[in-house]
């Protein structure tokens, strides 16, 4: 009798696994059902539009503080995907928790360009809409000065903006921005052909036929770089949550948020590919926006760089760099064991990382 048992055992943990499977995929299922548009938004922390230009827009972030602190921070993002990752949820939101901490938030939300904006340039995303958001601020607070956190090419756009107007910011932080974009083993720099140049990747010949860069390129262009991971085993893994309804929303709004990729102004794209990747002008001082040259040693005011110790978009080498070119004698660097979203969306991450944030400011604002 014994065999016969040994025999089916593998039969029996196979039925059994497929039963608990199915019962998952059923709960899954009940949860979509009920589901709706609403019960998967980001970006919902009360905000109002203070400016409004094209297609960009600035909010200001309600404060929830009892006694918030005038110390106004505002949050640069990247150029890809949308800016609400810094406001996934209320339990893993940047914004939330800075804003409990008493700081003043404000965000730059670049919209969705169209072929209209094919011509703009890092000249009017830099010297024109970051400049007129910071001085927006500037003037509704009275302000001489005000602080920078650039999150990602946001970083990468912030420190530009500082080199170039340092008077205008008084504390800048960059959160897992490329700055040394030569780094070895870097697969997104790769792809961006800083090897190589125009014979791993033409820019040009890519601008002048698309114009705008498609968000489907650039989205795939990520995935390809954990091409099993992201593209196979997350949905694999994605029944083992389905029975949690917690979990099932947390996943979608993860989704949503990738997939919202706005297209890329052509030329912007043409200059950040050529001069930062193809290039590495930002750390030899050559990079030029507009008519105003780029020198990383004029960054003069202090420097907080947070960046991710398992970052696969930008490797913790490329940000570390940032050290070497600043002029700064004020500069902190502090890192997190998490991947480039983990930044944003681990909860442990989300628990340390805002204070790291607050305290840095408040010591600075109240020196």
């Amino acid at each position: 009798m014994l065999p016969f048992l040994t025999m089916h055992l593998p039969f029996t943990r196979a039925t059994s696994a497929y039963t608990e499977m199915t019962k998952k995929v059923m709960q899954g299922i009940e949860h979509l059902s009920h589901l709706r548009e609403e019960d998967i938004a980001i970006g919902v922390t009360p905000k109002e539009t203070i400016y409004h230009e094209d297609k960009i827009t600035l909010y200001h972030f309600q404060p929830i503080a009892e006694q918030p602190l005038n110390i106004p921070v505002l949050i640069v993002y990247a150029l890809v995907n949308r800016p609400f990752m810094v406001d996934l949820q209320p339990d893993r939101s940047l914004v939330a928790n800075l804003l409990k901490l008493g700081l003043d938030v404000y965000l730059i939300d670049w919209g969705y360009p169209t072929r209209a904006d094919r011509w703009l340039t890092l000249d009017d995303y830099i010297n024109g809409y970051i400049n007129r958001c910071v001085d927006c601020i500037r003037q509704r607070l009275n302000s001489d000065a005000i602080n920078l956190l650039g999150i990602c090419q946001g970083g990468t756009f912030s420190l530009c903006y500082c080199a170039i107007y340092p008077q205008k910011v008084k504390n800048l932080i960059v959160m897992v921005a490329p700055v040394d974009f030569q780094v070895p083993n870097a697969l997104l720099n790769m792809q961006g052909g800083c090897t190589l140049g125009a014979e791993a990747l033409d820019i040009d010949l890519m601008v002048d036929a698309l114009g705008n860069i498609p968000g489907d390129f650039l989205n795939l262009e990520f995935l390809m770089l954990k091409p099993w991971q992201l593209g196979v085993q997350k949905y694999l893994d994605f029944i083992d949550i389905m029975d949690s309804e917690e979990k099932l929303i947390n996943f979608l709004r993860m989704e949503k948020w990738i997939f919202d990729s706005p297209d890329q102004a052509g030329e912007a794209y043409r200059q950040f590919l050529k001069d930062f990747y193809q290039g590495n002008k930002l750390i030899k001082g050559e990079v030029r926006i507009g008519d105003k040259p780029v020198h990383l040693s004029h960054i003069r005011m202090p420097v907080l760089n947070l960046y991710a110790e398992k970052d696969h978009l930008v490797m913790p080498a490329s940000s570390l760099a940032l050290e070497q070119y600043v002029g700064t004698a004020d500069y902190t660097v502090r890192s997190f064991p998490v991947g480039h979203i983990g930044m944003y969306v681990s909860s442990r991450v989300q628990q340390i990382l805002p204070p790291v944030i607050g305290d840095w400011l408040k010591a600075r604002v109240e020196a």
